[in-house]
């Protein structure tokens, strides 16, 4: 039986603990001097006007300058950074430039000749991943001769964990991004991830661990230090290892399922060499969701909360990423506004599969997708519809108020600003330092 290499190294700040890793793995061996190598972070989203967590939510600017000097020890020096980064504006096309400042990378690029690209900004190219469904994906990547996947360790609210393969979603543009959230049961998001590693040149995986997170992807999840770097030239293996550490079995991560029957691979790791420290040394259950109610309708801290007239339907893997955006700021402002008079029986439906509760007074729909698909429907006795491809802020605190939930106008009037809300749970405890997300 073929055995897949994955380094599990303690990081250690006077050690050279990713290039350890990358040793006793072997991820780098297929390379060879005048490669083109294209990095890929982590960088979930990013904002310019306030500071927010970034721990365990983004890969640490420590770890990528690792992998440059690493690169260029080995003759590497056509090495481009690329990602398409997110933000509460997706208009705003200077927020990847000011991310490059803030993270370090344009010092990345006056030392090492390192190129930085915006991926929004480059020519996408239409592949097939399979069984044809067509993603466009970024064409730096498919033309580079290697790839180094840089994903963060963190449990995700929609996929269990969101390791190597997940973190490839970030390679394409926004139309397929919110195609990845299919409504076909035959193709769902963990199918997608699964298939994503395969239009790729040859990489290696090098997952950051020095901040992981729990109830990932985003800042309102719950960042520690845990100091680990997980490394194999197989995504899947690493994946599979990354999930194990952060106490899921392969076989609970719909992902790891797909990639596996697609690869003929076990899903018990008998075919994983483990090197260095052991994963029962590393591992450390993360939580993955955030709790509802039994029956799906209502947030945890909203039912102790006392909520009553409200059905705010729990989440599923068929909201895009833009919509989870507009999503936290509606769950933040609705807990905010109440006062303990019950509501008017409303619901709130997200997604693009949602259907609505007969006899409810007032349905909102959230984003485009509910409102296509519940424009005329005769379960719904009054129509709140939030439109937009992503949502509109504005319109989201008008039809909140319309329905009689009169939430606050700062947590949409400045939605990046309630990003800095999450800094709240790090105050005063130094092992969460920014300057892991600086190169000097």
């Amino acid at each position: 039986m073929t055995k897949y290499n994955v380094a599990i190294v303690r990081y250690r700040e006077k050690r050279n603990s990713v290039g350890e890793a990358i040793d006793l793995s072997g991820s780098l061996d297929a390379l060879k001097p005048g490669n083109r190598v294209f990095i890929k972070p982590n960088i979930v989203l990013w904002t310019e006007k306030t500071v927010f967590p970034k721990w365990g939510v983004i890969t640490t600017s420590r770890v990528i300058e690792d992998i440059v000097v690493l690169l260029q020890e080995r003759g590497i020096s056509d090495i481009m950074i690329g990602e398409g980064i997110v933000s509460p504006d997706p208009k705003n096309s200077s927020v990847a430039a000011h991310a490059c400042r803030a993270l370090g990378y344009e010092k990345l690029n006056s030392r090492y000749g390192v190129k930085l690209v915006n991926i929004f900004e480059r020519p996408f190219r239409k592949v097939d991943i399979g069984d044809g469904f067509e993603v466009r994906c970024n064409e730096d990547i498919l033309n580079a001769d290697f790839v180094v996947n840089v994903p963060v360790l963190k449990t995700h609210v929609q996929t269990i964990v969101s390791l190597g393969m997940k973190n490839l979603k970030g390679v394409l543009d926004i139309p397929s991004r919110k195609k990845c959230h299919t409504t076909d049961s035959t193709k769902p998001l963990p199918y997608v991830i699964a298939k994503l590693p395969g239009i790729l040149p040859p990489s290696a995986t090098i997952i950051d661990g020095i901040f992981t997170l729990e109830r990932g992807p985003g800042p309102d999840g719950k960042a520690r230090r845990s100091d680990i770097i997980i490394v194999s030239p197989d995504v899947l293996s690493a994946d599979m290892v990354g999930a194990r550490v952060l106490g899921y079995d392969a076989a609970q991560v719909p992902g790891l399922v797909y990639a596996a029957g697609f690869r003929n691979r076990p899903l018990d790791r008998s075919d994983i060499a483990v090197k260095g420290e052991t994963i029962e040394s590393a591992a450390s259950f993360h939580e993955y969701d955030f709790p509802y109610n039994a029956n799906g309708t209502l947030h945890r801290k909203m039912e102790l909360m006392g909520v009553k007239g409200l059905s705010y339907r729990k989440y599923d893997d068929t909201m895009c990423t833009y919509c989870s955006i507009i999503n936290g700021v509606i769950l933040q402002a609705i807990m905010s506004a109440w006062k303990g008079e019950p509501w008017n029986e409303i619901e709130i439906l997200s997604g693009k599969k949602m259907q609505p509760t007969p006899g409810i007074n007032k349905t909102i729909l959230l984003g485009q997708c509910m409102v296509n698909l519940h424009r005329d429907n005769p379960d719904i006795h009054e129509t709140l519809p939030i439109r937009g491809c992503p949502p509109k802020f504005d319109e989201a605190m008008t039809v909140l108020h319309r329905a009689g939930i009169a939430v606050e106008a700062e947590f949409f009037n400045n939605t990046e600003m309630s990003l800095s809300y999450f800094m709240g749970k790090y105050r005063g405890k130094p092992e969460f330092d920014e300057s892991f997300y600086r190169i000097e």
